[in-house]
């Protein structure tokens, strides 16, 4: 005897899980599938990264009734500092050059991010878990979709959602292609203390490798994002923990004074990934299912975020009209709400690696010059600005502080 459900969630990453909860809160019959051990995902070392939470992204969670889980937790960006090595040329945006004043974002661990999503949907009775088993068959057709999983369970749905990351099996199963390339690149991920308060600033230091940020976070520390020769970056990871302080503190630079790294480290390769379609038969392609995109902007889950507000209100939107949530007219509409912006942050993303991950002097010269334009630039500034706060694209609801 199948589950039936009207939307059935492949992946309980934060994209999915948030998803899940916000089509559930709505009123609908949601299935939520995710193979990873229940038990792991629930431990404070499961992701150890923070995520930058663009100010549009903070005004949605709140919509969702989320955001007063999160914001003790939540450390505002009032200011960002871009830097090209050592020149004299620098962008600075500072949030009271906008008329809200309001932060240009948060920086917010994502063990905080899990655990209030995660409180919230334990708490749904409609929404229905089906942790440590993983997608082994979908098959749409005309009235719905029928999922087996890997524990011999069937699932009934009126419309499947992607959110099991880049490698997608329904992404996959659908046979959408994908545009990808690998970048020559790793990222490494922690954390550091400091002497000095940060005041709220993040900074984008733009070095010979790819750029090397630092995020404030709560508690007088920092998140670093640290992009480096894949190479190099083993080597950098396996050295013991003086030698990779030190090797830290060479590229942070002491405008917080003495620092010292607090916590775990990790690393993941980086890479360009973009669906060509985000949608298939009762399917929607949601956050790295659809795009994965250079970390240089602090974007790739704030799409993820996005992505969710514009399914969850076309599909609550669907169903209060008694149609069919799974309809190929409304995931059109998805598609055509989301992949433009996407593919554009990805463009941005790869060109201003591109450009900045080198010493080739002509193009030092050719982008300190850009940053000085832009910094002096003020409508163009404010522009970058608010599209950075992920304000200014399509319209939503969630957004503007409705609900679904």
């Amino acid at each position: 005897m199948a589950e039936e459900v009207e939307l059935f969630v492949a992946g309980a990453g934060l994209t999915g899980l948030l998803l899940a909860l916000a089509a559930a809160e709505a009123g609908l019959a949601v299935a939520l599938v995710e193979r990873e051990d229940p038990a792991a995902m629930l431990k404070e070392t499961f992701d150890l990264r923070s995520s930058a939470i663009a100010y549009g992204s903070q005004r949605i969670l709140s919509s969702l009734g989320l955001w007063q889980e999160i914001a003790e937790e939540a450390e505002p960006i009032l200011e960002i500092r871009v830097a090209d090595g050592d020149s004299p040329f620098f962008l600075h945006y500072d949030h009271r050059q906008l008329a809200q004043k309001a932060p240009l974002g948060f920086i917010v661990e994502n063990r905080v991010l899990r655990g209030a999503f995660e409180a919230r949907a334990r708490g749904l009775r409609n929404l229905k878990f089906f942790r440590g088993v993983a997608l082994s068959r979908v098959e749409t057709g005309e009235e719905g979709a029928n999922a087996l999983l890997s524990d011999g369970k069937r699932v009934k749905a009126r419309l499947l959602a992607a959110a099991d990351g880049r490698g997608s099996i329904l992404r996959r199963a659908a046979h959408i292609r994908t545009l990808e390339w690998r970048y020559p690149q790793t990222a490494i991920v922690t954390a550091v203390s400091h002497e000095r308060p940060h005041g709220g600033v993040a900074v984008e230091h733009f070095l010979p490798a790819g750029p090397f940020a630092i995020l404030p976070m709560t508690g007088n520390r920092s998140s670093i994002v640290w992009t480096e020769k894949a190479a190099l970056a083993p080597r950098l990871m396996a050295l013991p923990e003086p030698q990779f302080a030190a090797e830290l503190a060479a590229r942070f630079g002491d405008h917080l004074g003495e620092i010292e790294p607090v916590g775990s480290r990790s690393s993941y390769p980086l890479s360009l990934m973009l669906a060509t379609r985000y949608a298939g038969p009762r399917l929607a392609l949601v956050g790295e299912a659809a795009h994965v995109i250079h970390p240089i902007a602090g974007q790739g889950f704030n799409l993820g975020i996005r992505d969710v507000a514009a399914l969850a209100e076309l599909i609550v939107d669907q169903r209060r009209l008694g149609l069919d949530i799974g309809e190929r007219a409304l995931l059109r509409r998805y598609e055509a709400r989301r992949q433009g912006e996407a593919f554009l942050f990805a463009a941005v993303t790869d060109v201003l690696n591109r450009l900045f991950s080198n010493a080739f002097a002509p193009l030092g010269l050719a982008r300190d010059l850009g940053l000085a334009a832009v910094h002096r630039g003020a409508p163009l500034k404010r522009f970058l600005m608010r599209r950075a706060m992920g304000l200014g694209g399509a319209p939503s609801r969630l957004l503007e502080g409705g609900r679904l």
